[in-house]
Formats: C-alpha cells, structure tokens, sequence
C-alpha cells in the first residue's frame, strides 16, 4: 500500500472531488433513478435496481432502469408490497444483460420479505454491530442473508458479488455510498445511520482503477476486493472520515478522460 499522497495528487483530486461532486452530476449517473423518488423505502429499492443492473453505458443503464421502474408503477415500494400476479406478469419481458425474468421475481420475493419486517433496507447490511474497519462482513452477511429465502435461484447469485469470493463488489459499494455519504451537495442520499462514511469501500470500476494506478493510489496487479480496499486506505490518508468522497474525482477524471485514455 502506498504510505503516501504527494501534496499535488492531493490538490488534484480534491479539485476534481469538488467539481464533480455536484447537482450536475447526477442527470447522467444511474444515481439519478433514485432522486426521483422522496420516499426512504422508494430511494432504497429504486438505487438497489440502479446500482445492480449499473453495467454499461450510464444512458442505457438509466433507460433500462426507466423501464422497469415504469413497469412498477414508479412506485417500487408499493409495488414490492402489494403487486398482484397480473401485475407481476407485466416484468416477463424485462431483461438486462443477464439479468432476466427469473432475477427480478426472486429481488422483489426477497424485498417483500425483508420489508415486512424492516422499515429500512440497511438493516441488511449490519452485521455484529458493525464496529469493523470498513464493511467486508457486512458484505459477506449481506449476500448469505439475500439468498437465504427457501426458494433463491443459484443463477441469480452471480448478480449480488462478496469479498468472500475476492470481488470488488463494484456496484453494492457505489449503493452503499449513495445511502450512507452525506454532505450539502445533494447528490448522495445520507439516509443510513448506522453505517459510518468511514467505513465504505470505494467503487473500483474500471475508470477508479485506470485513475488510481495513474495516480499511483494501488501497487495492485487487478481490481478485487483486495484492490478495493487498497485504494481506501490510500485516500484515508487524506481524509479518514469519508475517503469514499474521492470517487467522485477517480471516476470524473476517467470520464473526462484526464489522463488522455
């Protein structure tokens, strides 16, 4: 790991964090499905969608999940609560990569499940009192306990990743920044409590790990959990308190292409 940020690594990426962390960010971000919602349970489930089927090109992740927010009604909770089979049925043609059909039937059983008797999704991802370093076994548990319903298919497994499997866990780690992070800027939610800014984990797509190898923040060979965890403990050294705010600029600096590629 490295045990230092050069003090001009430091300025930029603390430059790029401000300019990207703002409203303008999110009309072109997945995270702009879950604003469209007020309601606590609505932004949980609306993210979880965007953040999971978050392969790709931002424009159709956005449409895609346009679409099958449309076909519940763009009521989530409501529709996770009480969606008759008929409604159900209008989600037979929805499909996203390899995400199908048959994944979406069991998200919504588990939702449903999970919802009558938590008010809140983030109790899913608490585990022990949730007093480590960062959220590795909350991870873990997370997964053990989406696919602990009776009737979870195998195939939609490889839709939830966990360290346990070495993952970088991409997509739940930008959702858990989305709920947990907040500020005055507007663009992640805040509306966690029990999980600490501290101990997210950074998003490590393919823009974050381009950039940090850049910016010399990981001596990692690739992108696992391993990585992941590198990179924030790099940027804990410039704020231990909400490292995570640093995607902004890793990702942003990707997009704009900074470094020419």
């Amino acid at each position: 790991m490295p045990e230092i940020v050069s003090p001009e690594v430091a300025d930029l990426l603390n430059e790029k964090y401000i300019k990207f962390n703002s409203l303008d960010f999110i009309a072109t971000d997945p995270i702009c499905i879950p604003h469209r919602y007020s309601q606590k349970q609505d932004i949980e489930i609306s993210g979880f969608f965007a953040a999971i089927l978050a392969w790709g090109q931002r424009k159709t992740i956005i449409n895609k999940c346009s679409e099958l927010l449309e076909k519940m009604d763009n009521a989530p909770y409501e529709f996770v609560k009480n969606a008759n089979s008929n409604e159900i049925k209008k989600l037979e043609t929805f499909v996203h990569r390899t995400f199908n059909f048959v994944d979406l039937l069991y998200f919504l059983e588990f939702f449903k499940a999970h919802y009558t008797k938590h008010a809140s999704l983030e109790s899913a991802f608490l585990n022990k009192g949730n007093k480590d370093e960062n959220l590795k076994m909350n991870l873990i548990h997370f997964k053990e306990y989406f696919f602990s319903l009776e009737d979870s298919p195998k195939r939609t497994q490889k839709h939830i990743s966990s360290p346990a499997s070495n993952s970088a866990c991409k997509r739940i780690n930008m959702y858990l920044r989305w709920m947990v992070r907040r500020d005055n800027k507007g663009v992640d939610f805040g509306i966690w409590n029990s999980i600490l800014p501290s101990q997210l984990i950074i998003p490590c797509d393919i823009h974050v790990e381009n950039i940090a190898r850049k910016l010399k923040l990981t001596t990692r060979p690739k992108a696992d959990w391993k990585m992941a965890e590198e990179i924030t403990n790099t940027l804990r050294i410039l704020d231990p308190e909400d490292p995570t705010k640093y995607d902004f600029a890793l990702f942003g600096m990707g997009i704009e292409k900074y470094f020419g590629t």
